[in-house]
């Protein structure tokens, strides 16, 4: 009788066992490869109020099952007071200061930088994800340059060095496509940012996913 209760309570206490395994296993599998990073760019003279210094941060999280990814950005912007010239004053900075958040929500992983822009000294590798905006917010509410629901299409491209002593990711670029609301405020052309950090689970997705080398 009392190997039989032994030899039950063995058992359930491997199951248990096997029972937690499995659960952080899913747990674990479930969790996003996830990057992170700053913005510090300006903006075009053209675009109204401009000159504008853009600061922020921003996070990516790539679902290597759907083969998506969330991205957002919390930044800020300033521009710069004026001269007799109505040229923009550098001693007359946080002008017309401001937030604004930007998400893309499940937006699709092209795994390439084919058309993103161009660095020199060249990056390689990387990724790009595009799509309309999900939200995009002047001071928490909704733009007042963007429509309602948001409809500018917003770029992200991530790539970084190769070979030895290099980092694989490193820049990152926000580029609102033709045609979008936003360009009004932000300009046509790439904001760029650094990439700060990523967990180690990308190099278990990159093995999956096999990404091709743009040679950029």
């Amino acid at each position: 009788m009392k190997r039989m209760r032994r030899l039950i309570t063995a058992t359930g206490l491997l199951s248990c066992v096997a029972l937690v395994a499995s659960v952080r296993a899913v747990a674990q599998g479930s969790v996003p490869v996830e990057f992170s990073g700053l913005i510090n760019d300006y903006s075009p003279s053209t675009v109204s109020g401009g000159p504008y210094e853009m600061h922020g941060q921003w996070t990516l999280n790539i679902n290597e099952r759907s083969g998506t990814a969330d991205f957002s950005a919390d930044m800020t912007m300033s521009g710069y007071g004026k001269t007799m010239a109505n040229a923009p004053d550098p001693t007359q900075g946080g002008a017309g200061a401001h937030t604004h958040h930007i998400k893309l929500t499940n937006a699709t992983i092209t795994w390439n930088t084919t058309g993103c822009p161009t660095f020199s000294p060249a990056t390689f590798g990387g990724f790009q994800l595009s799509d309309t905006v999900s939200l995009l917010t002047g001071n928490g509410s909704n733009a007042p340059f963007e429509s309602s629901p948001p409809s500018s299409v917003l770029q992200v491209c991530v790539s970084g060095g190769e070979g030895n002593d290099s980092v694989p990711f490193s820049n990152i670029t926000l580029t609102f496509q033709s045609g979008s609301p936003a360009i009004k405020h932000f300009g046509s052309q790439p904001i760029h940012g650094v990439v700060r950090n990523w967990n180690q689970r990308w190099e278990f997705l990159r093995f999956i996913n096999a990404p091709s080398e743009s040679g950029k």
